[in-house]
């Protein structure tokens, strides 16, 4: 088990299988030093815990546990292309995108769910640059999508 799983079990947290695409993409692709995942959107065991906006019928807390989930689903993905989590040697840039009511401003707060994750997972290296964007809606009604990019040693 790698470091970086290691940290995540500390929290009681495994990193997940991959999450299937829901459309014509796949999860994460590398491209030389670094790994673009796809969106993703806080699946467990293939189905979402919640969906609806945030400031809406889901709290701000809820979309930030959300969140954090979308970040392990990420974290997956990333797995998926180097195999050793080891080997990511910076969490480079986190995009978080939070459908919420139009009058709800706290997307940052919601997002933090996702950097607080990995930040735990990657130690230093989980330090991050972030935009966190309130958007009207996200596939299958999904509070709550991140994609990220990492840069991994060869």
């Amino acid at each position: 088990m790698s470091a970086v799983e290691n940290r995540l079990a500390a929290l009681g947290l495994t990193v997940p299988d991959v999450v299937p695409p829901v459309a014509a993409y796949v999860p994460a692709v590398r491209s030389g030093s670094y790994v673009f995942t796809s969106g993703q959107l806080p699946m467990v065991a293939g189905a979402l815990p919640a969906t609806g906006k945030v400031g809406g019928g889901v709290t701000p807390e809820q979309g930030k546990e959300l969140a954090a989930t979308c970040a392990l689903n990420a974290i997956a993905a990333v797995k998926s292309v180097v195999g050793d989590l080891d080997k990511v040697v910076r969490v480079v840039k986190v995009v978080g995108f939070v459908a919420s009511v139009p009058e709800f401003t706290g997307q940052p707060g919601v997002v933090n769910g996702a950097s607080e994750l990995l930040g735990t997972a990657f130690g230093d290296a989980g330090v991050h640059a972030r935009s966190a964007v309130g958007v009207a809606a996200l596939p299958l009604d999904a509070p709550v999508e991140v994609e990220i990019v990492v840069e991994v040693a060869d």
